[in-house]
């Protein structure tokens, strides 16, 4: 998992370090491609060598790790997303994908994890989507597709402003709030189907599940007040939570 994360930290970079020329930014993310699969002559010491090991030993999906440089690639050039589809195709490569390589390191033996990994990865994104709402606007990106916004009369530069009508506004996140949710059941019934192995395997996993939700809880208690603040778990919840993955899992 450090070899994994190590990766996704350093594409991460390739697409957010200030400075780098877009030539630059693409060039990097089509070395990754050639690592992932596995058509590069030699590899660069350090992660690139490290993480093709990995992908070696463990015989990692390498669709799914393509999955993730996709959306990577997206991030280079942000877009809006016109429909629910094309904004879970956004979640699917940056969060699912990666959650789908994650149950492989984990040990995880039953086809299921898979399907648990992709939902959870789509209902944490969305979590991430709803609580970066304002920071976001003021970047002048809009995550939430334009069909949602179009359904409770708003329009891409009322999310822009920061000032978006406040009971429309709130009866969108509501909405988002209700397929994050529903994400979040979903992988909740396919864990409750695994085999006892597999479910310890993914308690990191449910820990991130559990700090998440709570997130979620705390944005909808609070009227979802996205532009003016940023939420972030408290101490003593992390501490409680991290302390119920590793001794009641």
């Amino acid at each position: 998992m450090e070899v994994f994360y190590a990766f996704c930290r350093v594409i991460d970079d390739l697409v957010d370090e200030p400075g780098l020329e877009m030539e630059s930014r693409r060039a990097g993310l089509d070395r990754w491609r050639e690592v992932i699969g596995g058509t590069a002559t030699e590899y660069h010491p350090g992660v690139e060598s490290e993480f093709a090991e990995l992908i070696r030993r463990l015989d990692l999906n390498r669709d799914d790790l393509s999955a993730i440089i996709d959306g990577m690639e997206m991030d280079l050039t942000p877009n809006t997303f016109p429909t629910v589809d094309d904004l879970r195709l956004y979640c699917y490569r940056v969060a699912s994908a990666v959650g789908l390589v994650s149950v492989r390191i984990f040990g995880c033996l039953d086809p299921q994890a898979r399907s648990y990994a992709e939902q959870l990865g789509y209902a944490l994104q969305w979590t991430n989507i709803l609580r970066d709402v304002g920071e976001d606007a003021r970047k002048g990106r809009v995550f939430l597709p334009r069909e949602h916004l179009n359904r409770f009369g708003l329009a891409m530069e009322d999310m822009l402003s920061g000032k978006p009508h406040p009971e429309k506004f709130l009866q969108l996140m509501q909405y988002e709030t209700l397929i994050a949710r529903a994400h979040y059941r979903e992988a909740l019934a396919i864990l409750a189907t695994l085999p006892r192995f597999d479910q310890g395997a993914l308690c990191s996993a449910e820990l991130m599940r559990r700090i998440y939700t709570d997130i979620l809880d705390a944005m909808e208690r609070d009227g979802f007040r996205v532009y003016d603040m940023r939420y972030r778990p408290g101490k003593l919840m992390l501490l409680t939570e991290f302390l119920r993955a590793k001794f009641f899992s």
